[in-house]
């Protein structure tokens, strides 16, 4: 089991908290802070994915007029999750 700890930068959220099994396969995403049910909707939807496969669906994403947004910094602690462990 791979975890890490992805400090968000530019958006409401300030912290994801990221569970990977050995395989790279999402088993939980926490973000801490952002808005609650649109969070938490990310985090039920993701779970289960590839690691891989997650990231190449919410990279990229904006929140308005900001260059990036809560499934953009989720790609960013995935992949660090991905590499660091």
């Amino acid at each position: 089991m791979k975890e890490f700890d992805y400090v968000t930068q530019g958006t409401c959220s300030r912290l994801i908290h990221v569970e990977l099994d050995d395989n790279d396969i999402v088993q939980e995403v926490r973000f801490v802070g952002g808005c609650n049910g649109n969070t938490q909707g990310i985090s039920a939807l993701v779970k289960g994915q590839k690691a891989s496969d997650v990231i190449g669906r919410v990279r990229g994403i904006r929140c308005g007029i900001r260059p990036t947004s809560c499934p953009d910094q989720l790609s960013n602690a995935i992949e660090l999750c991905m590499k660091q462990n």
